[in-house]
């Protein structure tokens, strides 16, 4: 068994700093800009528009290319090249005629390539007005008494996620000591196993945000099998740092209560912020296990670091 008690690790604290809490400010009020309408100009590059629009090529209308209400960015994209551009300068209420081309690998194959026409008409044009760092701002966005209260609480809670990162960081360089000392191997079907859970992950993670993994295979430029050699490395090196964990928790006879479980399960579903009935339904004996594999990591890890000399070393932010 080898040594795993009187490690030695580096904690760089980081110190956030006033700066990086006012860029954090900046960007909270850019993404909680309020969406004015507007009537007296006509629509520009990043207002947002609600239309509805019927698509035709070859004066057939075609399936998918029907949409009422459809809230659009102006310049985001999102829609196929040419067509937000000829959005602007539109007022609402008013009627357009949307000439576009798809292009030759469009995923629709039947669209691909072919020239088509949308008539779009604009229900409504808004723009996107910052907050003044304001009490009102604090009040109506994340319901504090003052802008201050804010800002205390965003210190805080970023200087919370830093200390919790640089913690995850030692006892992660604690733990790959000992996964380069016990030079293990790592055997072909446990590595398949583990690149198949990989995808798996990878897979569920997108349909959280509404996506397949085929659409993020177009999107990335890679094949199934290129994403799987991907997390080949990380893949064996997880497994090798399972073995070590799972060693030294039979060592000491670390198992995972059910208080543990428990509390694992309550962290789960507020990072997704889901009731636990809604998580419920995600918790097959895989996920299970994996819980349980992560409330025996957890402590196997505080144990390392427990147990460990730690050289502390003050970054400021």
């Amino acid at each position: 068994m080898f040594e795993y008690k009187g490690l030695r690790g580096r904690l760089e604290r980081l110190v956030v700093s006033e700066a990086q809490v006012e860029k954090q400010i900046d960007q909270l009020l850019e993404q909680h800009a309020q969406l004015v309408p507007v009537a007296d100009r006509p629509s520009q590059l990043g207002d947002e528009l609600v239309l509805d629009y019927a698509g035709f090529a070859d004066g057939e209308q075609f399936p998918g290319g029907t949409a009422e209400n459809q809230v659009l960015t102006l310049g985001s994209g999102t829609f196929i090249p040419g067509f937000e551009e000829q959005l602007v300068g539109k007022r609402p209420g008013e009627q357009a005629d949307v000439r576009v081309t798809f292009p030759a690998d469009y995923h629709a194959a039947a669209l691909a390539g072919r020239e088509a026409v949308f008539h779009c008409t604009v229900r409504e044009v808004r723009e996107r007005r910052r907050y003044a760092p304001d009490d009102a701002f604090a009040r109506e966005v994340f319901h504090l008494d003052s802008f201050e209260a804010l800002r205390a609480r965003l210190a805080e809670s970023m200087q919370a996620y830093a200390d919790r990162k640089a913690d995850e960081d030692l006892k992660a360089q604690l733990l790959d000591q000992l996964v380069a000392a016990c030079d293990g191997q790592v055997g072909a079907k446990a590595l398949d196993r583990a690149l198949d859970r990989e995808l798996g992950a990878l897979e569920a993670q997108l349909a959280r945000q509404g996506l397949t993994l085929d659409a993020y295979c177009r999107f990335s430029g890679k094949t199934r099998e290129q994403l799987r050699e991907d997390c080949r490395p990380d893949a064996a090196k997880a497994i090798l740092r399972q073995r070590v964990i799972s060693d030294i928790a039979e060592a000491e006879g670390i198992e995972a209560d059910e208080e543990s479980v428990a509390a694992a399960i309550g962290q789960l579903c507020r990072d997704n912020r889901m009731t636990v009935e809604q998580l419920s339904a995600y918790l097959n004996e895989d996920a299970q296990n994996a819980i349980v594999r992560g409330v025996i990591a957890d402590k196997v890890l505080n144990l390392l670091r427990d147990n460990a000399v730690i050289e502390t070393v003050v970054v400021d932010g």
